[in-house]
């Protein structure tokens, strides 16, 4: 794939173009013609499209339609940490114009300027030819960016009120499991001991805070045309926020599935972590370690925290299908799939 994927904007979503155009050369003077619009498939939550101008190419997000938590979508968070971010740490869309106005169309957005390079998804592009050395290089410099903004001084780059990073994983633990309770069905257990566990066992703030993506997978980046290797750009910044940074390692390590997870797990693979060559959870660990200094060697606890995050998400919208509120078939099977994260986590703890 030589490009992120833009396709025709879906029925119901469209939006008033000539203001929208008529604000943005405003904004920015320089555009120039009338733009090619389309609109980005991937992402179940905040609208993304694309404006390609004669002499430019833009990206515009804006919330989704309809009632929503302003906090769960607020265009002005991910607007705010990309631009203060660009500077220390280059991975980043360029951002170009933010409003509150919601008369242009109908929702405050942000602008940025389109990132050219690859972006993958379940499995690595066989025009690569790639070796497992060339796999285990590719591997490490996709960890190594995340280290990179964990290790970011937030305060330095003036996001010191971006959050309250102090009690972050009691938060977190409280959180995923209010939601839990909140969206349970019959048929998927109630795993009050996962539940409990989390809550017992949570760890003293350490005082070792960052910057969290909060969603770091493969398909969450964009990689340079010419050499995959090099990351251009780290996307999607909708729940990124400052905590405890081995939460957010936890996190993404709870979709990095291996060769040799059992068939519940493997079933889950959204990126292509188990093509020959990539690390193990164990390694990616270690290298972190290494990179840090930060004791990575008892993580059972930000790990079930992870598998369980990723369960409570599933249980979500499942159940919204159990309920009729979808009929989308894709999300029939969210419940096994939440039991089989439930039992994992129920099994990590047993033998920790």
């Amino acid at each position: 794939m030589s490009d992120n994927p833009a396709t025709p904007v879906r029925p119901g979503e469209e939006l008033d173009w000539p203001a929208l155009d008529a604000c943005l050369k405003e904004a920015i003077p320089h555009l120039r013609g009338r733009p090619q619009i389309s609109q980005f498939s991937g992402g179940n939550s905040n609208l993304t499209y694309r404006l390609r101008y004669e002499n430019d190419d833009l990206v515009v997000r804006r919330p989704p339609f309809g009632t929503k938590a302003r906090s769960a979508h607020s265009m002005i968070r991910e607007y705010r940490i990309m631009t203060e971010l660009k500077p220390v740490f280059p991975a980043v869309p360029e951002t170009l114009y933010y409003t509150a106005d919601e008369s242009v169309i109908g929702s405050e957005f942000y602008v940025m300027r389109k990132v050219a390079g690859q972006l993958i998804k379940d499995e690595l592009p066989a025009a690569w030819g790639f070796t497992q050395q060339d796999t285990r290089r590719f591997c490490i410099a996709f960890w190594q960016k995340l280290i990179d903004l964990h290790q970011v001084d937030y305060v330095a780059a003036g996001l010191g009120d971006f959050g309250k990073p102090g009690g972050y994983v009691e938060r977190q633990i409280l959180g995923w499991n209010g939601r839990f309770e909140r969206v349970m069905t019959p048929d998927v257990d109630e795993f009050s001991d996962v539940r409990a566990w989390l809550q017992d066992n949570r760890p003293a703030d350490s005082g070792c805070h960052a910057v969290l993506h909060g969603d770091y997978r493969i398909d969450n980046v964009i990689l340079d045309e010419n050499d995959p290797c090099h990351i251009v750009a780290v996307l999607d910044w909708e729940i990124c926020a400052l905590g405890d940074p081995l939460m957010d390692l936890g996190s993404s390590l709870a979709y990095w599935m291996q060769a040799d997870d059992p068939p519940g797990l493997k079933a889950l693979v959204m990126q292509p972590s188990t093509a020959p060559g990539m690390l193990s959870r164990r390694e990616i660990l270690d290298l972190y370690k290494e990179k840090t200094g930060v004791d990575t060697s008892d993580f059972t606890f930000y790990t079930v925290y992870g598998y369980w995050r990723v369960g409570v998400i599933l249980q979500q919208i499942y159940y919204r299908y159990f309920h009729g509120q979808t009929q989308d078939e894709r999300f029939r099977t969210f419940g096994l799939a939440t039991q089989s994260l439930g039992e994992h986590c129920q099994r990590l703890i047993r033998e920790r």
